[in-house]
C-alpha cells in the first residue's frame, strides 16, 4: 500500500519527539568523538565497579544535550555488570525545580528506594521514623492515613504524598522541609538500614546498588541577596555529606552553571571531578565548520527519518543540501535544538522535499526563543565571549550558560574547553550592535 505524503510526514515527525532514548534504541548516535572523546559511561562504570566503598559522582551538561539518554545507557551498562539499578527523573513527579532544597531530594530518594527495594527489605525502620514524626505530618495534611495500618505499601504512598506536597503545595512546602531538616540524620540512618538489608539479600545476585538521580541540573538557582549564595550551594556543598551518606552508589546530576564557577574546587574536594557532557562540536574555535560534528548531527536526522521510511535518504529529504547543513550548524551542536527545528520544519512542509521556506521559518523561531533569553544589559557579555572564546567567572555569565545562550565545547580529551554564543544569536541586531562596541578600536 502506497503511503501519502501526509502519512509519511506524520511518521517522520513522530520520530522527532524531544525525549531521552532508552538504552539500545536504534535512534541513538554515539557522539563521543566529537564531544571531547570522553566516554561518560565508561568513566562512571570504572569508578564504581572498581570501588571498595560506595561512590557518589556528579554529572552535568547543557539541558537537552543528551544527558538523560547517556544516563539510561549507563544504567543498562550497570545492569549488565550485575548491579541493581534505581533510576528516577526527579523532574517528573518529585521536585518543583523552580524551588528546590536538599530535603526535597532526600524525600525523593527515600520514596524511590522504598519502591524499588520493597521486595528485598523490611521497611519497619522507615515506618518507625514516620511514626515518630506523625504528629507533625498529620498537621501537614496526611491525617487520612491510619497509623496502626501503616505497612510497607502505606509508607511508600506516604512518601509519595510528601514529595507531591513539596512539589505542588507551596504553603506546606517549608513546613515539610523544616520537619525533615530537623530529623535528617535519623531518616538517613533508618533508610540506610533498609538499603543495607536489601543489599545483603541481593548480594548473591548483584554486586551492589546504584541509584541514578536525573534532572537535578534543572534546579533553578535562587540567590540569597545578602550572601550571594544560592540553593545550589546549599544543596550540593552545604549538604554534600548527606548526599554522600546513602548506603549505595549514587550518581547525581548537577547544574552546569555551578560546575563552571568558583565553586568548582569545592565540588572537587567534596566529590572528586564532576563529569561533563559538552556540546557536539559543529565548528572549530575559529568559526570554521567541523565536518565530523556536522556529520553526527546529520546522522541524528537520518536515523529518525529512515525509521519512518528506509528508502528516504537525506539528499531526497531537502530540496537544497545547504539547508541541511544550515540546520546542523545553527543548532550549535545541541541535539534538542536540532530536533526542535526539525519538528518545525516538518510542520511547515506539505510535500517532500523540504523547502528553504520551512527551514528559514524554523530557524527564525529558534532565534526568537534565544532573543527572549537575553536581557538588555547582557548582549555585551555575549559579544565579549564570542570574541575571546572564554567565559568570565560571574553569575551573569553562568546564567547565560544555564540558558544555553553560551555553549561549551571540548575538542579532545586533553584539550582545553572553549565557549561561544549560540549560533542563532549571531545574526540578531542587538548582538551585532554589542559586537561592534566590544571589538578593540583600531589604532
Amino acid at each position: 500500500m502506497v503511503q501519502s505524503s501526509e502519512e509519511l510526514l506524520a511518521r517522520i515527525q513522530s520520530n522527532f519527539e524531544p525525549q531521552p532514548l532508552p538504552a539500545g534504541d536504534p535512534l541513538y548516535v554515539d557522539c563521543t568523538e566529537v564531544r571531547g572523546d570522553v566516554d561518560i559511561c565508561l568513566e562512571f562504570r570504572r569508578s564504581i565497579t572498581r570501588a571498595t566503598k560506595t561512590q557518589c559522582r556528579l554529572y552535568t551538561g547543557h539541558r537537552g544535550a543528551g544527558k538523560s539518554t547517556e544516563l539510561l545507557r549507563l544504567c543498562k551498562k550497570f545492569e549488565d555488570e550485575e548491579f541493581f539499578v534505581v533510576y528516577f527523573n526527579a523532574d517528573d513527579a518529585d521536585l518543583n525545580t523552580e524551588d528546590t532544597e536538599y530535603s526535597d531530594i532526600l524525600l525523593a530518594c527515600t520514596r524511590h528506594l522504598l519502591e524499588e527495594l520493597e521486595d528485598y527489605a523490611n521497611p519497619n525502620p522507615v515506618i518507625d521514623w514516620l511514626k515518630s514524626r506523625w504528629t507533625a505530618l498529620q498537621d501537614l495534611g496526611l491525617s487520612e492515613v491510619e497509623l496502626d495500618k501503616m505497612g510497607a505499601e502505606v509508607s511508600i504512598s506516604t512518601f509519595a504524598k510528601l514529595t507531591a506536597s513539596v512539589r505542588q503545595v507551596p504553603n506546606v512546602r517549608q513546613k515539610i522541609r523544616q520537619e525533615v531538616d530537623n530529623h535528617t540524620p535519623t531518616l538517613i540512618q533508618v533508610l540506610n538500614e533498609y538499603v543495607g538489608e536489601a543489599r545483603e539479600k541481593l548480594s548473591n545476585k548483584f554486586k551492589g546498588i546504584v541509584m541514578v538521580v536525573d534532572s537535578l541540573d534543572r534546579i533553578v538557582p535562587i540567590f540569597d541577596v545578602e550572601t550571594s549564595r544560592s540553593n545550589h550551594d546549599r544543596i550540593f556543598l552545604d549538604r554534600h555529606e548527606q548526599l554522600k551518606a546513602l548506603a549505595c552508589h549514587v550518581v547525581y546530576t548537577i547544574p552546569i552553571s555551578m560546575v563552571q564557577s568558583d565553586r568548582a574546587t569545592s565540588l572537587f574536594n567534596c566529590y572528586s571531578f564532576p563529569n561533563i557532557l559538552p556540546m557536539v562540536m559543529v565548528k572549530t574555535r575559529d568559526g570554521k565548520p567541523y565536518p565530523s560534528g556536522i556529520a553526527k548531527m546529520k546522522e541524528v536526522i537520518e536515523k529518525r527519518v529512515q525509521k519512518a521510511d528506509r528508502a528516504l535518504s537525506l539528499d531526497k529529504l531537502f530540496e537544497e543540501s545547504e539547508d541541511l547543513e544550515r540546520l546542523c550548524s545553527i543548532s550549535g551542536g545541541h541535539v534538542r535544538d536540532l530536533i526542535f527545528m526539525m519538528q518545525e520544519v516538518i510542520n511547515g512542509t506539505e510535500n517532500l522535499p523540504i523547502g528553504s521556506k520551512a527551514v528559514n521559518r524554523a530557524i527564525a523561531k529558534l532565534r526568537d526563543l534565544y532573543r527572549l533569553n537575553v536581557n538588555d544589559g547582557e548582549w555585551i557579555f555575549l559579544a565579549k565571549v564570542h570574541l575571546c572564546k572564554m567565559m568570565p567567572n560571574t553569575n551573569e555569565h553562568r546564567k547565560l550558560l544555564l540558558s544555553r545562550c553560551i555553549l561549551e565545547y571540548k575538542p579532545g580529551e586533553n584539550d582545553p574547553v572553549w565557549y561561544d554564543v549560540h549560533p542563532t544569536i549571531l545574526s540578531l541586531p542587538e548582538f551585532e550592535e554589542a559586537l561592534t562596541r566590544a571589538k578593540p578600536k583600531e589604532l
